[in-house]
């Protein structure tokens, strides 16, 4: 590797990425910069108002269409797959071709695809539909962080602009879940409604975006396609297998299982070494990018940027993702289940989280250019860890108030603490032409979709199962296949157990926090930026920028 070649590179991307955000300090208003925010967020939302409101509305669906219930959770699971695993490579190709034109392309699957489903009449259509409305997200999410880091230099406004669209998953659920139960409700198309609204907001954020968002900086790159298709089929065969693995026929004996999780596992590590030749190839100095040999779909020295601590991050988020998702899980079966209490009441008890979590990148954007890193990370998890282990020591006698609300409250701050400042240091240390990607990573790691989701719940899943089936073993029952005849007080046993896994998933995070992140320093900026907005002037920015690219 040419170690003068690869600093040579770096110098002249972080120069132009200087000289473009001086222009930019200068040459828009305000209020487009406002827009671009509210349009990135906007897409957040749609994003996990997409999976929100879709779970309110299975009952509903599963009566209309008649879909049994294997087939039923398909619903959520097949926009989860698709959005999942698909946001490296639409990261990678939002970094090449533009990512103005890739958010685009996003929103307009998400309008045309939600129309569908909204006329759906069988289960089948109505699951291939979410497919493909999940390959909009993982276009329009990787696409949306890259052009906010690109639009906003180190500065509080940065911080801002990712703490705002770190808030829209927390409003977007609940958005999609009030708004999907209601509609549902009260709308003479019932369940269909949700999917007409995702449309119109859909289409209301490409608007938007269309108009605030800077032009495009194209490259001539080539796409790494072998990689591209290694990485997408490997994630989907282990995501599918994680998720499957516990209802298989045979559970995680089942023999079609087993291979397709070590088909998985092969094609991720043969990407690792197939991006790892590119690097190599492309670093040398007789070296040169083509057809065969084109730039890596993600370098791999993108995770020891920062001395490493990029991996850390990932490795905290994927951890925090295992607790907060897999806690959300079982709280929720545990209201209905366990307590038997209806979906609006159980919503109800959810709400808290929502407010809390804006509020949590509200400081965020007021703190992340005071304290360290260090700082959010620990605390953040923490309290993750805290509001796990309230459930887990959890007295069903006891008012609301006394576990629940306090584990709600609290275990939001680690997911949206560790979201937000997480982004703000990828944006920091990627550099502009792989911001996309680099964002594509960490929503890989953290997405309520994707791998640390099923990861958690897969490890959850099977404490619960073990402890609810040795529990009742002992009282002498044995448990039948949807464990509907299992005791009560086995039952709360699982629950209780399952909660404790979530706890150690969080302080496994708080401990890499506390110790490879106590050097990191603080990742956000106190500088102020101006906003001057002159037609003649963008108009000078964007052929000096096509032309500063064409000669790199």
């Amino acid at each position: 590797m040419s170690k003068e070649l690869t600093r040579s590179q770096i110098h002249q991307d972080l120069n132009l990425e200087k000289a473009n955000h001086n222009e930019l300090d200068v040459q828009r208003s305000l209020l487009r910069s406002i827009f671009i925010i509210v349009t990135c967020t906007a897409a957040m939302v749609v994003n996990t108002a997409n999976t929100s409101s879709v779970s309110v509305s299975l009952p509903t669906i599963e009566r209309d269409l008649n879909i049994k219930e294997e087939q039923l959770q398909w619903l959520v699971s097949a926009y989860s797959l698709s959005s999942g695993c698909l946001l490296l490579f639409f990261g990678r190709l939002a970094d090449i071709y533009g990512r103005k034109r890739a958010f685009m392309i996003g929103t307009l699957c998400q309008v045309a695809f939600s129309l569908g489903a909204g006329f759906a009449q069988s289960g089948s259509t109505l699951v291939i539909l979410r497919a493909f409305q999940g390959i909009g997200a993982a276009a329009t999410i990787p696409s949306a962080l890259g052009i906010l880091a690109h639009a906003f230099p180190p500065s509080k406004m940065r911080s801002i602009a990712f703490a705002t669209f770190a808030a829209g998953a927390p409003v977007g659920g609940a958005f999609g879940m009030i708004n999907g139960g209601v509609l549902t409700q009260i709308s003479s198309s019932h369940w269909r409604s949700p999917f007409y609204l995702v449309a119109v907001m859909s289409a209301l954020t490409g608007i938007s975006g269309m108009i605030s968002f800077d032009a495009d900086v194209t490259s001539t790159e080539a796409v790494d396609w072998i990689g591209a298709s290694l990485i997408t089929v490997g994630l989907v065969l282990i995501v599918f297998v994680l998720g499957q693995g516990q209802i298989a026929p045979q559970g995680w004996k089942t023999p079609y299982i087993i291979i397709l999780l070590i088909v998985g596992i092969i094609m991720v590590l043969l990407f690792l070494l197939w991006e790892r030749y590119l690097e190599l190839v492309i670093d040398h100095p007789s070296g040169a990018p083509s057809a065969w040999t084109p730039p890596p779909l993600m370098r791999l020295s993108l995770w020891t940027r920062a001395k490493g601590r990029m991996a850390v991050i990932l490795v905290i988020a994927f951890l925090n993702s295992c607790a907060f998702v897999s806690w959300g899980f079982w709280v929720q079966l545990y209201y209905q289940n366990y307590l038997l209490l209806a979906p609006m009441q159980t919503m109800l008890r959810f709400i808290p989280m929502f407010i809390v979590g804006c509020l949590c990148n509200v400081l965020v954007a007021m703190f992340v250019g005071k304290l360290p890193l260090v700082v959010f990370a620990v605390s953040g998890t923490l309290l993750t860890a805290t509001a796990a282990m309230l459930f887990a020591l959890i007295d069903p006698t006891a008012t609301y108030w006394a576990f629940c609300f306090p584990s709600t409250v609290l275990v939001v701050f680690g997911a949206d603490f560790m979201y937000s400042a997480g982004t703000i240091f990828v944006a920091k240390i990627a550099l502009p032409h792989e911001r996309s990607v680099a964002g594509a990573l960490f929503q890989t790691m953290t997405q309520a979709s994707s791998l640390g989701t099923a990861a958690g719940l897969t490890v959850t899943t099977l404490v619960f199962n073990i402890v609810v089936k040795n529990e009742s073993a002992d009282a002498g029952v044995t448990v039948n296949s949807a464990g509907t005849n299992a005791p009560h007080f086995a039952q709360l046993k699982g629950y209780r157990s399952a909660q404790w896994s979530c706890a150690s998933f969080s302080l496994m995070a708080a401990l890499l926090a506390a110790i490879f992140l106590h050097g990191a320093g603080i990742i956000g900026d106190k500088k102020v930026i101006r906003h001057v907005d002159s037609d003649e002037t963008i108009a000078v920015r964007f052929e000096s920028k096509n032309t500063q690219f064409k000669n790199i």
